[in-house]
């Protein structure tokens, strides 16, 4: 079983980038907040005068601290994929939380928060108001990332083995080609399923089977987008997938595209990536 401080999320999920003058760079977190931050992220763009752009997301299953336009929010798990639209020049920095680990911080279930977006001060008070102007002003990523740090260590919760618990579950998820169902989950783990629920919907904020269902879908989108010209049927095979109808229906709700419409999409250069 790989260590806690393994992946827990994919490295795919962005799916529409149409335009030139985007950028999206990954950034670890000190090795110190490593087991309850998975990364920190920036987008960036600049573009000519009166462009528009937009750029489409599918959703991991993690809650991010983000800071956008001066203001810091809280955003839950999406359970959608959903478009950000940008234009001339700007920065979105993120703090990707583990799955699981952001409850010891919001003290709640994380499920309260799904498909939810919380500005930072109905969490932290004033101070998140102060830590968001500190990091408007900040000059690069780097100073970002030590503003952020500092202040999530200042607010470090008590220690959860819980969280760990979830954590070694989500790898198994992420990583592990012979978990296709719940059930191998809770034979692996040796849980019940009801255990196993109530604890995603409270530490997660969404079904380990919902988790297990979209990290395929980000594979198989990025599979597609990758090498267009590949059979879907395979690539949906070698995920798990043997039920070709429950693939595409799964792959075309979350997308918006059939399989195949999204294959000839990225082949013609006309929408989805991989990122």
């Amino acid at each position: 079983m790989p260590e806690p401080a393994a992946p827990t999320t994919s490295e795919s999920g962005l799916l529409g980038v149409r335009d030139v003058g985007f950028s999206l760079e990954r950034f670890p977190p000190a090795p110190d907040l490593a087991g309850l931050v998975e990364r920190h992220w920036l987008v960036s763009w600049d573009l000519p005068p009166g462009q528009d752009a937009s750029v489409t997301l599918l959703p991991h299953p993690c809650v991010n601290l983000v800071l956008d336009g001066g203001r810091l929010a809280v955003s839950g798990v999406g359970r959608d994929r959903f478009t950000y639209g940008y234009r001339e020049s700007g920065r979105v920095f993120g703090v990707k939380f583990r799955p699981g680990a952001f409850l010891p911080f919001l003290r709640a279930p994380v499920s309260h928060i799904t498909d939810a977006v919380l500005p930072a001060e109905q969490l932290w008070g004033p101070a998140a108001d102060r830590l968001a102007t500190r990091m408007t002003a900040a000059p690069g990523v780097d100073d970002l990332v030590r503003l952020v740090e500092a202040f999530l260590r200042e607010r470090r919760p008590p220690h959860d083995p819980q969280v760990e618990l979830v954590g070694r579950i989500v790898v198994a998820l992420l990583h592990d080609r012979t978990i296709s169902r719940v059930d191998d989950v809770t034979q692996r783990f040796g849980i019940s399923p009801r255990t196993l629920q109530r604890l995603f919907q409270r530490y997660v904020g969404v079904s380990p089977k919902w988790v297990l269902r979209r990290y395929r879908l980000h594979e198989a989108a990025a599979a597609l987008a990758r090498e267009q010209h590949r059979p879907w049927a395979e690539v949906a095979a070698e995920l798990g997938y043997f039920d070709q109808s429950h693939f595409i229906r799964d792959f075309t709700t979350a997308v918006g595209l059939t399989p195949a419409a999204y294959a000839q999409a990225c082949l013609q250069s006309r929408a989805p990536v991989s990122a």
